[in-house]
């Protein structure tokens, strides 16, 4: 028997259905009119001088219109959170979250440099860059018109972006934040026996 869409939306883990459903509702609501992207997109002065703290989480969930590039930004993101959750992170979504609020930071902080207001798109380019790295011997095909393994499928995606007009910037932002985080988690501690990242037992408790 197929599976329903609902057995389908239940299956997911806890982080990546919460991201989803955030994402679909706020970029929804902004279709629907029933909120304006102006009061969730990321603003310094807005977050730091009037305290409009609520933008440093909600710039994440807001994909633009509801049209094909919103589909498509939907599945990359369905397709490697919970891949990532479910393969390297299995049984540690507390961990996960850990990674996504380690790339949020890293993504908040270099935003106000290149300009970008919802970053949303990087936070999903930086799921694909963690998963492409530990799943490097993956085989992939883009189009069924040549073959690669996972790792490179991060510059694939951005060379096809730049093919179709859109400007590199926040790809490249999503892979530096999961080169970063690729680093300090998976390379730093082979090299020293230290690791930098630990998750707060508070929060491992809490999931």
């Amino acid at each position: 028997m197929p599976m329903t869409l609902e057995q389908w939306y239940r299956q997911m883990p806890i982080v990546t259905r919460s991201y989803l459903t955030l994402s679909f509702l706020t970029t929804a609501g902004c279709a629907l009119e029933l909120i304006s992207p102006f009061s969730v997109y990321y603003n310094s002065h807005l977050i730091f001088r009037k305290y409009q703290l609520w933008r440093l989480f909600t710039n994440f969930f807001f994909f633009g219109s509801l049209g094909m590039d919103f589909v498509f930004h939907m599945f990359f993101l369905s397709r490697y959170c919970r891949l990532l959750e479910e393969g390297t992170f299995r049984g540690r979504s507390a961990d996960f979250f850990t990674m996504l609020v380690f790339g949020g930071c890293l993504l908040s902080f270099a935003a106000p440099f290149v300009n970008i207001q919802f970053l949303g798109s990087s936070l999903t380019f930086m799921m694909v860059y963690v998963w492409g790295r530990r799943n490097s011997y993956v085989n992939m095909s883009f189009l069924g018109l040549f073959s690669f393994t996972a790792p490179y499928l991060p510059w694939v995606l951005l060379i096809f972006s730049v093919m179709l007009g859109s400007s590199p910037v926040v790809d490249l932002l999503g892979m530096g934040a999961g080169h970063a985080y690729y680093f300090l988690e998976d390379v730093y501690p082979t090299m020293t026996n230290r690791r930098i990242l630990r998750t707060p037992r508070a929060l491992k408790w809490a999931f």
